[in-house]
């Protein structure tokens, strides 16, 4: 019976599948279409992770950004490598929720102290929601990537997804130290 329960677990973890023998042309059609969908994401933060870093009041979260800014443009290195392995040229379709969270991240800039911790607590707040969806999106898109059989696609969606994870334990130190000073901040106005 042991014998028996461990082979069952072996059948029903993801890492021991084989790739299905014939790929359904309608799950890879997702797949491509949601590469470019973080294509444009990606390629769009390296338009507004210079006005986050620029409204950040705190060095080391500017800091942060500024480092994430330059990982930011590897991982869309990166995304070229996987439309070649695709064999597809590298194209960007609009990605109606990295728009909208960059709109939501402008908005708490805006409407904060310039200068104060409650606009670093915001800025860390809309990255980390930025961060989050990356992180779905990159898991999401690994696991399918393996799932079609593309293991070299899937290894650099897994490297770009570790990347992430990284910088949104990284803003959750900084958080630490930035939320602290905001409530401090508005306990003085």
């Amino acid at each position: 019976m042991s014998k028996a329960s461990s082979s069952s677990k072996s059948t029903n973890t993801a890492k021991k599948q084989k790739p299905p023998t014939t790929t359904e042309p309608a799950l890879l059609e997702l797949f491509k279409d949601e590469i470019k969908d973080i294509y444009w994401a990606e390629k769009h933060l390296v338009k507004t992770l210079p006005k986050m870093q620029k409204s950040a009041t705190s060095q080391e979260l500017a800091g942060a950004i500024g480092e994430h800014l330059e990982v930011t443009k590897t991982q869309v290195a990166r995304l070229d490598q996987v439309f070649e392995h695709l064999g597809m040229k590298a194209q960007a379709k609009k990605c109606e929720a990295m728009e909208g969270l960059a709109i939501e991240g402008a908005s708490i800039i805006e409407n904060t102290e310039d200068g104060s911790s409650t606009r670093d607590a915001g800025i860390i707040l809309a990255s980390q929601k930025i961060e989050h969806y990356e992180i779905a999106t990159y898991g999401a898109l690994a696991q399918l990537a393996t799932v079609l059989g593309l293991e070299e696609v899937a290894e650099l969606l897994k490297t770009t997804l570790t990347e992430e994870k990284e910088t949104d334990e990284n803003l959750s130190t900084i958080a630490a130290s930035i939320n602290y000073e905001a409530a401090t901040e508005e306990g003085e106005a």
